[in-house]
C-alpha cells in the first residue's frame, strides 16, 4: 500500500490531524518529492546546458506591493507580499463560494460548496538559477456538499468547483522558457484540462463539462488527471509565431492508486494529491491551435487527440464473444484508448473600439472516442456568449450553451442484455449564465442548468432544473 495512504484516515470533511499524522504525511512526501526531484534534475542539466537563448515569462507582480491589478482585496500584511515579489515569488488565491437547488434528479435538495484556492509563482532566476525558469504551486480547501453528487447524479457535474472536501495540493511544475518564449518545456504534477481541449466560450459557464468534458471524465482511468486531481507529466509547447501554437505532454493516466474507498473513488485514494503516481500506463496528448484575425472578428480553431497506452475492457462482449451481461465475465481485454476532437471559437459581432475580444461569440467542440471501450462515445458542446456588449458593464457577460453526452451503442446493447428496463441512451444539457462583476476581482453569478436524462437516462433519475448562484473572489 503507498505510504501516504496508510497514514490518511477515510474522511468526508476537512482533514483535523494531530501532529504525528503531520510529520508522517512530511516523511511520506519528502520520499516522493525525492523521486520527482531525481526526474526533474535530469531535465534541469540538460537546459542548463542550452546557450543564453531563454526568455524571463514568470507571472510574478511588482507593483502594486506585489499584488496582482485586477484582484479585489489587495492584502499585502506587513508588506510580506511586496518582499516576496521583490525576491521573484508571487503569492494570491481567491475563495469560490456557491449554492444551487435541484428539481430533479434523484433527490430534490440544495446545497453549499466553497473552494478557497492558493498559488505561488516563482521566477527561478531571481531566486538564483537561471532565466526563463518559472515555478508554480497551488493547492485547494474544499468544503460543503457535491450537488451533483448528492441529488443529481448526472454524467456533467453541475459546477466545475466541485470535489470531495478536503485539503489538497493541486499542480505542482517547473516551466523552462526558451528561443524568446518559443519553446517552452514544463515538467511536474500536472492536470490536462489547464491547457488541453479547451474552449474559449466554455468559460463562462460553471458546469464542469465546459472545462473537462464527460467523455474524458468517463473513459479514462479515475477520470483522468483533471481537477481536482493531477499527475506527473511532461509537456512541450512551440509557439513559432503569434498565429500557431504546438503542444504535446505525457501524463500518468491515472491520477491515484487503487483502493477500496467509496467504490475506488479516485478522490478519496488520492484524497490530498500526494500521491504522486508514476507507474501506470502513458497517456498522450497533442494540440495545434490557430488564431486569426485578432484584431477584427477574432477565431481560434484547434485540433487535438489522446492516446491512452493501457488496456481496456469490452463494453459489451468477453474474450470468448460472449455477452458478459449473461456470462458475468469481465469484458475482452482491448489495448489503448483514444479520443479526437475540434474546437471553433469564432467573434461574429465585436463592440466598436474594444480592446479584447469583446462581442457576440459562437463556439462548438466535437470529440469522440471508439464505442467499444468507452461508457461514452461522442460528445458535443456550444454555444453563444455576450460580453462587454453592455454600455458601461464591459467585464460583464451572458453565456448561454448546450452539451450533449452520447452514451456509446455497445453499453446501450449491454443494458438490454442485462434486461434493464431502459437503456442508457445520452444526457443533454442546457446552461444560462450570467457573470456581473461587482468590482474588478470580484463577480457574482446566478446560473440556471436543465439536464435531460441525468447520468444517460438511469432508471429512477429524472431530469433536473438546477437554479443557483456562485461568487468569486480574488485576493
Amino acid at each position: 500500500m503507498d505510504c501516504c495512504l496508510t497514514t490518511i484516515a477515510d474522511r468526508t470533511g476537512p482533514p483535523r490531524v494531530p501532529t504525528n499524522w503531520i510529520a508522517g504525511l512530511g516523511r511520506c512526501a519528502a520520499t516522493k518529492l525525492a523521486k520527482a526531484a531525481a526526474v526533474s534534475s535530469v531535465l534541469a542539466m540538460s537546459l542548463m546546458a542550452l546557450p543564453g537563448v531563454a526568455s524571463a515569462a514568470c507571472d510574478v507582480p511588482i507593483e502594486p506591493l506585489g499584488v496582482p491589478d485586477d484582484v479585489a482585496l489587495h492584502l499585502d500584511v506587513g508588506g510580506t507580499r511586496a518582499a516576496l515579489a521583490k525576491a521573484g515569488i508571487g503569492v494570491g488565491g481567491a475563495y469560490g463560494g456557491e449554492y444551487f437547488y435541484n428539481w430533479g434528479g434523484f433527490k430534490e435538495d440544495g446545497e453549499y460548496f466553497g473552494a478557497l484556492h492558493l498559488y505561488m509563482n516563482a521566477d527561478m532566476k531571481k531566486l538564483g538559477l537561471w532565466k526563463g525558469l518559472c515555478f508554480y504551486v497551488d493547492g485547494y480547501q474544499f468544503h460543503g456538499v457535491s450537488i451533483t453528487a448528492a441529488d443529481v447524479g448526472s454524467l456533467m457535474p453541475v459546477s466545475n468547483l466541485e470535489a470531495r472536501p478536503t485539503t489538497r495540493l493541486f499542480e505542482m511544475w517547473f516551466e523552462q522558457h526558451m528561443f524568446n518564449d518559443m519553446v517552452s518545456v514544463k515538467i511536474g504534477q500536472i492536470a490536462v484540462d489547464t491547457e488541453f481541449m479547451l474552449s474559449e466560450g466554455g468559460g463562462y459557464f460553471i458546469n464542469a463539462t465546459w472545462g473537462w468534458p464527460s467523455i474524458s471524465a468517463s473513459n479514462l482511468p479515475g477520470g483522468g488527471p483533471a481537477y481536482p486531481l493531477s499527475s506527473p507529466a511532461v509537456r512541450v509547447a512551440i509557439d513559432p509565431n503569434e498565429n500557431w501554437r504546438f503542444m504535446a505532454a505525457v501524463y500518468n493516466d491515472d491520477p491515484a492508486p487503487p483502493c477500496n474507498k467509496g467504490g475506488g473513488d479516485p478522490q478519496r485514494c488520492n484524497p490530498h494529491g500526494l500521491d504522486f503516481e508514476l507507474d501506470d500506463d502513458p497517456l498522450l496528448f497533442a494540440q495545434a491551435a490557430y488564431s486569426y484575425n485578432q484584431n477584427g472578428l477574432a477565431g481560434i480553431i484547434k485540433v487535438g487527440g489522446w492516446n491512452d497506452f493501457g488496456t481496456f475492457n469490452h463494453q459489451r462482449f468477453d474474450a470468448g464473444g460472449n455477452v458478459i451481461a449473461v456470462t458475468g465475465n469481465d469484458g475482452r481485454p482491448l489495448d489503448n484508448n483514444w479520443g479526437l476532437y475540434a474546437i471553433i471559437d469564432q467573434l461574429i459581432w465585436r463592440v466598436p473600439g474594444s480592446k479584447g475580444p469583446q462581442g457576440v461569440g459562437v463556439f462548438a467542440r466535437f470529440i469522440g472516442s471508439p464505442a467499444d471501450r468507452n461508457l461514452v462515445d461522442f460528445y458535443f458542446d456550444g454555444g453563444f456568449t455576450f460580453a462587454g456588449v453592455i454600455p458601461g458593464r464591459p467585464a460583464d457577460s451572458l453565456a448561454i450553451g448546450f452539451g450533449y453526452t452520447g452514451i456509446s451503442d455497445q453499453v446501450s446493447a449491454f443494458d438490454v442484455d442485462f434486461g434493464e428496463p431502459v437503456a442508457r441512451n445520452y444526457e443533454a444539457l442546457l446552461e444560462i449564465c450570467y457573470t456581473y462583476e461587482i468590482k474588478p476581482g470580484w463577480s457574482f453569478q446566478p446560473d440556471f442548468q436543465y439536464i435531460w436524462q441525468p447520468g444517460g437516462n438511469v432508471t429512477g433519475q429524472r431530469d433536473a432544473a438546477i437554479l443557483g448562484a456562485r461568487t468569486s473572489i480574488d485576493f
